[in-house]
């Protein structure tokens, strides 16, 4: 079956105060996050008048692709689709049905293994579908790019360009994601341990996180050769009692030897609410408290080469000779190690167990 249209797939965000703790309520259903967490999170939204930013970066990023598509002659129709808030991905695959698309290339904006970046994506395909009904488009997620050049290369410019702001002098390049609970981050997908950069590698600390410390590798060896960086974790969520990745961001900060910081934020496609809030305020205050220069390093966003590498990777999956995606992202020569992990089939990026 052809391809017929491209699906950008996304976390969604409130578009207003009236939606914040609404939008909160649907990211946290069945976790039990304590509703003083959840009127926490929700005043950094009212900071930006309960707008999240992630909302008009897939505008942007939609035009941006559209463009793309036109001039590399790519024929496909573009939809949006969220998991947490409108346009809700259920109501994006009705109007596809209506819209007469039977088979669509999804993208979702993580670049990484995981169950909320990679699996929980192939399942609220299928719960759409499922309320959709018949007639529904089938939908194939494109696999993780972490290390495309596409990806890549937009992060190096952005350290090199925060490194010169902090100025001469000793700097820490300071990487960061969105830390996880450990029961899901210690999950590995397929293959996984082949081909990493230590022994134990992806089997000892999973697939998200080794797939981050590759891409902390090739930025901080393009940028700054020889600089010592570190990977640490931000935007925790969760009951306090579950364990998440660490060290946080802001703690971390509190150990750097440097004068100087960069923090770049390569978990990120692009600067939403957890990148200008959680670095751009609360990590900056860390910084200027302990007399830190601080720099915060860009995201991808509309970057000409990361949106030409989502043109290319839709190239690929319709060329594919029985029209679905390809089932790993192709190895690049000198740039990622783990890109032979299969990722997007069967097995991959399974829940973490629950408890009781």
């Amino acid at each position: 079956m052809p391809v017929d249209a491209f699906l950008l797939l996304s976390f969604g965000g409130p578009e207003g105060p009236d939606d914040v703790m609404p939008f909160l309520r649907n990211v946290t259903a069945g976790r039990g996050v304590p509703e003083e967490r959840l009127l926490e999170v929700a005043e950094h939204y009212q900071h930006f008048g309960g707008v999240s930013p992630i909302n008009e970066q897939n505008r942007a990023l939609l035009r941006a692709i559209e463009a793309d598509f036109r001039d590399q002659g790519v024929g496909l129709p573009l939809y949006w689709g969220n998991r947490n808030w409108q346009p809700m991905l259920a109501d994006t695959l009705a109007q596809m049905r209506d819209d007469g698309v039977e088979f669509a290339v999804g993208l979702a904006t993580s670049a990484y293994a995981g169950y909320s970046s990679c699996r929980q994506y192939l399942e609220d395909i299928a719960a759409a579908r499922a309320k959709v009904g018949p007639g529904a488009p089938e939908v194939v997620k494109l696999p993780h790019f972490y290390d495309r050049p596409g990806f890549v290369e937009p992060h190096v410019d952005a350290v090199r360009a925060a490194l010169a702001k902090v100025g001469p002098g000793p700097a820490r390049i300071v990487f960061t994601a969105h830390s996880i609970p450990l029961s899901m981050a210690r999950t590995a997908g397929p293959g996984a341990g082949e081909g990493s950069a230590e022994p134990s590698g992806v089997q000892s600390v999973g697939l998200y996180e080794a797939q981050l410390r590759e891409v902390a590798r090739l930025v901080a060896e393009r940028a700054a050769p020889g600089l010592a960086w570190d990977l640490v974790w931000q935007s925790r969520s969760g009951p306090p009692q579950v364990p998440w990745l660490e060290p946080d961001v802001n703690d971390h900060l509190r150990t750097v030897a440097e004068k100087a910081v960069v923090v770049s934020p390569i978990g990120f496609v692009s600067d939403h609410l957890e990148v200008i809030w959680d670095l751009d305020n609360e990590a900056a205050a860390t910084a200027a408290e302990l007399s830190l220069a601080y720099a915060r390093a860009a995201t991808p966003g509309t970057d000409p080469r990361f949106v030409r590498m989502i043109t290319d990777l839709v190239r690929e999956a319709m060329a594919a000779p029985q029209a679905t995606a390809p089932s790993d992202t192709r190895p690049t020569p000198g740039l990622g190690r783990l890109s032979a992990i299969q990722t997007c089939g069967a097995g991959c990026c399974p829940a973490p167990a629950r408890r009781g």
